[in-house]
């Protein structure tokens, strides 16, 4: 049979038709963010005939699912802002997690398993493409999945491990519409500031992952006269495209794709994905390769740069919760901190503000407050930034630390923060 008439065959007038092909008690994935299918998602609701499935989403950008517990059961691997609220309220699940071993959690966790993700049209030799995505999916494309596609052809076209052949596929559902992006972040001074005392931090041919919001966007704002910069990461933001179009990216240090930047998912603008269409110079992997940690090592000169909620004296850093309660998930950030501290010349970046509640809270603490997370450990943290300057932190002792760590604390809280030092030990 010719793709064509396997695409006729296989093409479902509706969602939710296309969702009919679930088992009851099967698992359901779907890729995170942009790659998420929306059409079969609104699908599930009414779905009669599911019972006891579970839907497993990674940084949705959409409001939680309105569902029976009892049909679907959802377990979030990286909250959103309505997520926040509905696992508090018992109406979804958490499943903490390191990205890089997401393919190898969900593998073991899942045997009845239903992949339904968004992917661009189908080419001349029946290959869809995820498009802004690769992330956990490739990996579970087996004997064991059932396929779902919804066909969007507002999804660009991309390269790399991000391929399903028609042949896997056991439905087809097509829903153009335009795909999500990202709210505008508006720059503070504090954000500028930060970014540019991290571009100091950057060298002409360095290699960089960069995370997103506001003090990333601030980065590469700097970073467009630099020469020669390698983009080896796991997130695609939109301040990308200015720093191909500027020339200071030539991706001549990536080990997985030498000349291509590499990443497992994007999220950004319409502008990001036009120019992401058909362009070769991208190349998308799992996130079992993106944020291998021993891939990230062997790359010299890798810096990572990653935000947080605040720091301790020790450097231990919470990125996960507020005032105890969770706030979103690890994500990459133990990986790429792990990998830039091994890497020859590596440079781990965690940046965040002095202070929060309008100034009123200091995000540089004497100790994590009960309930917070550790994601990334004192001893995997090498720089950290506030708009008050740089701390650096691997090789120093507790003392000096605290002391650098305080130095960079918003002034109004260095009085009391020394007090706390000396109460701990800490300082003389």
């Amino acid at each position: 049979m010719n793709i064509t008439n396997m695409y006729e065959q296989k093409r479902k007038a509706s969602s939710d038709e296309a969702i009919a092909v679930i088992q009851p008690k099967a698992d359901i994935i779907v890729p995170l963010a942009v790659g998420e299918p929306p059409g079969l998602l609104d699908s599930l609701p009414r779905a009669e005939h599911l019972d006891g499935n579970r839907l497993f989403q990674m940084l949705s950008l959409r409001p939680v699912l309105n569902v029976d517990k009892n049909k679907v059961k959802i377990v979030s691997m990286f909250l959103n802002k309505d997520e926040r609220r509905a696992f508090y309220d018992h109406e979804i699940d958490l499943l903490p997690n390191h990205f890089s071993d997401l393919p190898y959690i969900l593998n073991e966790m899942t045997t009845n398993r239903v992949l339904m993700v968004t992917t661009s049209p189908m080419d001349e030799n029946g290959y869809f493409s995820l498009g802004t995505n690769c992330d956990y999916i490739p990996y579970l494309i087996n004997g064991n999945s059932t396929i779902i596609v919804e066909v969007n052809e507002q999804m660009p076209r991309t390269f790399g491990k991000n391929q399903i052949h028609i042949s896997h596929v056991d439905a087809i559902y097509e829903n153009h519409q335009p795909l999500p992006e990202t709210p505008t972040i508006p720059l503070r001074d504090e954000d500028k500031i930060i970014g540019n005392s991290i571009a100091d931090l950057i060298k002409n041919g360095d290699t960089l992952q960069i995370g997103f919001g506001a003090i990333p966007n601030a980065i590469m704002n700097d970073l467009k006269a630099y020469q020669d910069l390698t983009i080896f990461t796991e997130m695609i933001p939109d301040q990308v495209v200015d720093l191909f179009e500027s020339g200071a990216v030539t991706n001549r240090s990536n080990p997985l794709a030498p000349g291509k930047m590499t990443a497992t998912f994007a999220y950004g603008t319409k502008r990001l994905y036009d120019f992401m269409h058909e362009n070769k110079d991208v190349f998308m992997l799992p996130v079992d390769e993106t944020n291998d940690v021993r891939h990230i090592a062997s790359i010299d000169r890798m810096v990572t740069i990653n935000a947080t909620v605040e720091v301790d004296f020790l450097g231990q850093c919470n990125s996960e919760t507020i005032g105890g309660r969770y706030y979103s998930s690890t994500g990459g950030q133990g990986d790429f901190g792990i990998g830039a501290r091994m890497a020859k010349e590596g440079r781990g970046v965690i940046c965040l503000h002095s202070t929060a509640k309008n100034g009123e809270i200091s995000k540089i603490v004497p100790t994590l407050p009960r309930g917070a997370v550790v994601t990334t450990s004192k001893n995997d943290v090498d720089y950290v930034v506030t708009e008050f300057g740089v701390a650096k932190l691997r090789g120093k002792t507790i003392r000096e630390r605290t002391q650098n760590l305080i130095n960079i604390a918003h002034p109004k809280f260095r009085e009391e923060l020394t007090f706390e030092a000396k109460k701990m030990g800490f300082l003389l």
